[in-house]
């Protein structure tokens, strides 16, 4: 088993096993009477990071940043526009899905809604054999024992096989989410907002869950999510998206206790504290999040940042480091770009 990498570094180049480089996801619109593409909704555009083995790396930002799209699109969900997904080591962008059928084993999905996700028309004997018999894993017998066994993992009793959905809580149907990811044993997993869908008294007990599995397993995950105070408590680093870009990425102790881009900031600034004798200012952004129709010139965040400078519509600024292991894409926050910030160091 690999060892944990430290919370406050980013992976080497041999403890890589997602590597993702100017990643695009467009979206075409067509129109008119031939039904041209005429426009398209930028998604995702051009996106760097790496992750870790055994590393939990959160992804946040407002809604239609582009998180649930980075996710699908890394999976092979969703097929990218251009760049790489280098995954241990090869570049599965470029596989054919023959090919990539080997990786699906390895690669794996929590979604985000646990109603929407299951069949409710099988029983949970079904929903977590398939995975098992698509792959060709073990015997029948074995498959069932399997299938208990991954009940028991996530804190539910194996005589639940033969129940639907329907019969479950949503707590508990998540759990189920969980167990047939894990099915296959994968090395990596997008967890898509897997609790924003739940009461808040269950989101601990998933998260906590999570966490544990993580552990034991030595999971590399991609957890996405807009809840702040959830990303503090599972990540070892913190990516922040807006509009389809990268505007930080640091450890998760930096970000939040030294956060350097002014989204990061007020994104910040909006987390409750439960401590009422430590009082914080609040960033009030101004107006909406653009269309990824027609994002702005430069800097995407120009339009409702408070430092915004006539030089943020012109540019397009890099992710530099300003910190170790803390990069941040902003033209008065960074330093004076050099040159691009090397992908695996991200």
């Amino acid at each position: 088993m690999n060892e944990m990498i430290p919370p406050t570094a980013a992976p080497t180049k041999r403890d890589t096993l997602l590597e993702v480089r100017n990643l695009k996801k467009y979206f075409p619109i067509r129109g008119g009477v031939l039904s041209r593409v005429v426009t398209n909704v930028k998604a995702v555009d051009d996106v760097s990071f790496s992750i870790g083995r055994g590393e939990v790396v959160g992804l946040v930002g407002e809604s239609g940043s582009g998180k649930t799209t980075v996710g699908r699109t890394v999976l092979r969900l969703g097929e990218p526009t251009s760049g790489t997904i280098d995954f241990d080591g090869a570049d599965i962008a470029k596989l054919s899905k023959p090919e990539m059928r080997r990786y699906r084993k390895r690669m794996q999905i929590v979604f985000q809604d646990p109603y929407a996700s299951l069949n409710p028309r099988e029983k949970i004997r079904t929903v977590l054999g398939h995975a098992l018999a698509v792959h060709n894993i073990g015997t029948p017998a074995e498959r069932e024992d399997r299938i208990v066994a991954l009940l028991q993992q996530v804190g539910l009793s194996g005589d639940y096989l033969d129940r639907f959905p329907h019969e479950f809580s949503g707590g508990q149907r998540q759990r189920i989410g969980i167990a047939r990811a894990l099915a296959v044993e994968p090395d990596f997993i997008v967890a898509d907002e897997p609790v924003s869908a739940l009461d808040v008294s269950i989101q601990a007990q998933v998260v906590n869950l999570l966490d544990d599995l993580r552990a034991k397993f030595n999971l590399t995950m991609l957890f996405i999510a807009h809840d702040l105070a959830v990303v503090e408590h599972i990540s070892d680093r913190v990516i922040v998206m807006y509009l389809g870009r990268i505007m930080e990425i640091a450890p998760t102790r930096t970000l939040y206790r030294a956060p350097n881009h002014p989204y990061t900031k007020a994104l910040l600034s909006a987390v409750p504290n439960p401590d009422i004798t430590q009082r914080k200012d609040r960033i009030i952004l101004k107006g909406d999040i653009p269309s990824p129709i027609n994002p702005p010139s430069g800097c995407v965040f120009r339009t409702r940042c408070p430092m915004a400078i006539p030089e943020c519509a012109k540019v397009v600024p890099p992710l530099v480091e300003v910190s170790p292991g803390q990069f941040s894409a902003c033209i008065r926050t960074a330093p004076p770009p050099g040159s691009f910030v090397p992908v695996s160091t991200l």
